[in-house]
């Protein structure tokens, strides 16, 4: 997300860098391109324009041009006006004081409604609620089917009365079935359609004043650009809604849709959909963001997935094995998985601080090249997997065969992993004495 718009900025920054004083010119040069930039990342023009004229205001000012650290400074100014234009602080949502609290989802057919009421819900029982997932959908073919297949997927109940019903009804019916089967979030999920209407949005307003919601939220697909900005500035004039959910924004490089819509409609991106997956579907963080685009990375967020995916008992398991130098193939495979379970390996690069989108060291991240490692596990005996040293010539060639493989490529796996073995190995016996764990993640070289 945001790779062409990050790589960009960072190529202006880089550099000004290289000029270590900067006069009022520099500032205004390199904002010229940062406004060029932020136009070819499809970024509103009235929010551009809004955008340079802060940062040029606060950057020219004595305290910048005259500091130790110049060109420091602008990026914090940069940092800190992006991280405003996304949002600002952190938007939460609202609960009701007494169960159940009512979501309801709106937008246009294709923004990835009834996905996104599914990854909602799944998001809400981690939280540890009892979510209600509800077909207002009634005009779209196999909207129904579509919902309640995907909370089968989640083991969350789906609340329907059939098709070419009443919106109002089946929401007022399924507060009242929430409440008395101690269910304490509703989402509803309404009908889209393929352009804003008259009929659409009254439908919506008579639902929205029925059922009381405690947030209203649209969901709006990133790869449509500034229409998304089209789209949210008019269901905003309708329905006033409480925020946004943009989809498909993992798979948006320019991201301008993302940059404008706080901007534009004075309402905060609340969740972001990062993936295809069920899970995939996050709080959205404006300064996590602004880092992220800057090049600074996003630490906060790379812990919190690893301390959702990484299985604490698994990590002690580990240490142990390392400590009396046991740890085999099994283990090595088992840390893979641990790994995927936190997301796409671009996207945890693309939190490390001074790690630029999908590449590392100019090198491509190729995710096949795991599936190749398992595969060439998979292929391994149970034998082979706990005693790699019986990993003769033959051996080599059975595994590369039966993992669609080369012998080169077993050969080059069995070296990492004995480097990779040697290397935990002495980073457990430095920490023999202290409470700190090795990490509990596959090495790569």
């Amino acid at each position: 997300m945001f790779e062409s718009l990050s790589e960009k900025l960072q190529s202006v920054f880089k550099r000004l860098r290289g000029k270590g004083t900067l006069s009022e010119q520099d500032v205004n040069d390199a904002l010229r391109e940062v406004r060029l930039v932020l136009l070819e990342a499809d970024v509103n023009f009235r929010v551009v324009k809004d955008f340079i004229a802060r940062v040029r205001e606060r950057a020219v000012g004595r305290e910048v041009l005259q500091s130790l650290t110049p060109v420091q400074q602008v990026v914090k100014i940069v940092r800190e006006e992006l991280t405003d234009l996304l949002g600002g602080g952190e938007p939460e949502l609202k609960l009701a004081p007494k169960p159940p609290t009512v979501i309801m989802l709106a937008g246009l057919h294709g923004s990835g409604k009834t996905t996104t009421a599914a990854k909602l819900a799944n998001v809400m029982r981690k939280q540890g609620r009892r979510p209600l997932l509800v077909a207002a959908d009634v005009y779209r073919p196999a909207a129904i089917k579509q919902l309640q297949v995907l909370g089968e997927q989640l083991g969350i109940p789906v609340f329907t009365l059939g098709d070419r019903q009443d919106p109002v009804r089946i929401g007022k019916a399924a507060v009242s079935s929430a409440a008395s089967n101690g269910l304490d979030v509703v989402i509803l999920d309404t009908a889209g359609r393929l352009h804003i209407d008259e009929q659409m949005m009254d439908e919506l307003v008579r639902v929205k004043s029925a059922l009381s919601p405690q947030e209203v939220l649209l969901v709006v697909d990133a790869m449509t650009g500034q229409d998304a900005v089209n789209v949210a500035e008019q269901f905003n004039a309708a329905l006033d809604v409480d925020g946004f959910v943009v989809t498909k924004l993992d798979s948006d490089a320019r991201g301008g849709a993302a940059l404008s819509m706080k901007a534009v409609t004075g309402k905060p991106i609340k969740l972001a959909g990062v993936g295809e997956k069920l899970d995939a579907l996050e709080p959205f963080h404006p300064e996590r963001m602004a880092s992220r685009i800057l090049g600074m990375g996003d630490v906060l967020s790379l812990i919190e997935k690893a301390e959702e995916a990484l299985d604490e008992q698994k990590a002690q398991e580990l240490e142990r094995k390392l400590r009396e130098n046991k740890f085999d193939f099994e283990d090595y495979l088992d840390q893979l998985q641990e790994m995927r379970k936190m997301g796409p390996l671009d996207q945890l690069l693309g939190m490390i601080p001074g790690f630029n989108g999908k590449r590392m060291q100019g090198v491509e991240v190729d995710e096949s090249q795991i599936a190749k490692v398992e595969a060439i596990i998979r292929s391994m005996t149970r034998e082979e997997r706990h005693h790699p040293e019986v990993l003769n010539g033959s051996r080599r060639r059975r595994i590369a065969q039966g993992s669609g493989t080369t012998v080169q490529e077993v050969n080059r796996l069995v070296k990492q992993f004995d480097q990779m073995r040697k290397m935990m190995r002495e980073l457990a016996d430095m920490e023999q004495g202290g409470r700190r764990r090795p990490p509990s993640m596959p090495f790569f070289s």
